[in-house]
């Protein structure tokens, strides 16, 4: 007999939301979530409106995220995770409110505005004993799987070279002065944090080369421009990476480079080898394998690994992108609770971005911050 959904609940995500609806269809792709709950808006109206429009049951939308945690903890058919799908500032308060009520957590990056909020929320996750999952979703296409996968098999050997990059190009202008929701928001302090580009792309590249290398660099040196005049926050990044073997490595996030709708592309480079990848292709992974013809690798081939295999879901030649990567991660979020459910020992191959991922992208934004400040000074990140 198949296991019961899980039941979730969604804070944030209501009327206008981009990111809430592709969590939304992330958790339903599989089959393994049902939606129950929500505080979609800190409108009470947007909040029943948008309960309304996605079909949930009038008793089961909250007009607030902390009626919604004691309620649903004190049900007896309750939801058990809880997607976290608002501006960032939000991000710690409704986490805490929902780790103290004892649910799982799957919360939208970056983890925190803060690195304070990220440290506190890091420590209460760690002694909740609870599920806590944060959605860098990239981490999720099976030949980024494929690839993490040949690093720790050493096929590429020692690592010398990481070049991961995120450029984009819808804030090149204004847009934030338009009244553009999404914009509005990512471009204010108050809601985004202090760090703009870096935090909101930024995070995604560095989660990404850490996720395949499973390597985090002792130092950063990074430069923070605002090119858009009166922007508050960065709208692009360059950051220089030191790491403890001797790599070097470069992050550049960017949100006005014309020409560039969702670029991220991340190169890893071996004394045996070179990777290739690129999120606009998801499809294909290019192997140089030093001295010999580069290969290109295709998803749902033979030439993928054991890894990229188990979470591709479509045979060969059918595009398999942006959507199924985030599903990905929900289904691997899935596994760890009904593990929990259970109380079975979770399969070693499954793997989820988790709070210390999460804090990992904070503290690298802080010291980012803090090297620009500096004029460009190599600072450590912290652990």
């Amino acid at each position: 007999m198949a296991e019961p959904r899980i039941r979730l609940g969604m804070v944030g995500g209501g009327e206008g939301a981009f990111i809430g609806a592709v969590h939304r269809i992330a958790a339903r792709l599989d089959d393994r979530y049902e939606l129950v709950a929500g505080a979609l808006s800190a409108s009470p109206d947007k909040a029943a409106r948008s309960a309304e429009a996605i079909g949930l049951p009038p008793g089961r939308s909250y007009p607030d995220y902390r009626s919604m945690a004691r309620a649903e903890a004190a049900r007896p058919d309750g939801i058990e995770a809880v997607a976290i799908v608002t501006p960032n500032h939000m991000h710690a308060p409704v986490a805490e409110a929902f780790l103290e009520a004892g649910l799982h957590v799957i919360c939208d990056k970056p983890l925190t505005a803060t690195l304070a909020e990220a440290r506190r929320l890091r420590d209460k996750a760690r002694a909740s004993g609870l599920i806590f999952a944060v959605t860098y979703n990239y981490s999720g296409y099976p030949l980024v799987r494929h690839a993490r996968a040949m690093v720790q098999a050493g096929e590429l050997g020692a690592i010398r070279v990481v070049q991961v990059e995120y450029p984009q190009d819808w804030l090149a202008g204004p847009l934030e002065a338009s009244g553009q929701k999404q914009a509005e928001w990512r471009t204010d302090p108050a809601r985004s944090g202090a760090g703009g580009c870096v935090g909101d792309i930024g995070t995604h590249a560095y989660q990404l080369a850490h996720f395949v290398t499973g390597m985090a660099p002792e130092q950063i040196l990074a430069e923070l421009t605002s090119f858009v005049p009166g922007r508050r926050l960065d709208d692009n990044a360059q950051i220089l990476l030191r790491y403890g073997n001797g790599a070097r490595g470069a992050l550049w996030a960017s949100q006005v480079a014309p020409g560039c709708d969702n670029g991220l592309r991340l190169r890893v480079f071996g004394e045996k080898g070179g990777l290739d990848w690129s999120q606009e292709e998801p499809n294909q992974l290019l192997w140089s394998p030093l001295g010999e013809a580069p290969r290109l690798i295709r998803r749902g081939t033979a030439a993928v690994n054991a890894a990229g295999q188990r979470v591709s879901r479509i045979p060969s030649g059918h595009p398999e992108g942006y959507l199924e990567a985030f599903a990905t991660i929900y289904a691997e979020v899935a596994e760890a609770i009904l593990a929990r459910r259970k109380g079975a020992p979770l399969d070693p191959m499954v793997s989820f971005p988790t709070i210390e991922d999460g804090f990992a992208g904070v503290a690298m934004v802080e010291a980012a911050l803090r090297s620009h400040a500096a004029g460009g000074l190599w600072v450590t990140a912290e652990p």
